[in-house]
């Protein structure tokens, strides 16, 4: 099962578009997460017509009309792995431990807002995997997103995508 994680897009402030690489992922996805801030329904909408499954939340920037559509937090089990998404853990000094404790039945934790990827392990096992941002880099070199895959009850090829200063749009 192939997985797209991506967060943090802020359509139409922070690009106008979804960039190129990432819109030619969708098709190959058997599921999408989006972490929150959206900012807008129309990627939203985007989304949910393109994507074979859809495991998404609201973020901090996102008005009332997406926070009609989507959770707080968004769980999954997908190949026998439990999924939780949400768009903010906290600082990340103690975040692994915070997150365990709070997210203590699931397997993989998929989170933004902080748009800096990041992928570690909490004591215990839970996965916690920041896709960063594919349109808003913040300070980061590059803006990114995430593939993963889900084979025999594990997370494997776990892949942070660097797109283009500049990507392409369409």
């Amino acid at each position: 099962m192939r997985l797209l994680l991506m967060s943090d897009t802020h359509l139409p402030k922070r690009a106008k578009q979804l960039p190129d690489p990432l819109l030619d992922e969708l098709p190959r996805a058997d599921v999408v997460f989006h972490a929150g801030d959206w900012v807008d329904t129309a990627t939203l909408d985007l989304l949910e017509s393109r994507s074979a499954r859809l495991v998404a939340v609201y973020g901090n920037n996102d008005g009332p009309e997406l926070r009609a559509r989507l959770p707080e937090v968004a769980y999954a089990e997908l190949g026998g792995l439990r999924f939780a998404v949400v768009h903010e853990t906290g600082a990340a000094q103690g975040r692994e431990a915070r997150c365990a404790a709070r997210y203590a039945d699931t397997d993989v934790l998929v989170f933004g807002h902080s748009h800096i990827p990041w992928d570690t392990v909490a004591p215990g096992g839970l996965r916690l995997l920041n896709p960063g941002s594919p349109t808003d880099r913040r300070r980061q070199p590059h803006c990114t997103y995430m593939t993963a895959t889900v084979t025999d009850a594990r997370l494997t090829d776990v892949r942070l995508h660097r797109l283009p200063s500049r990507p392409a749009t369409r």
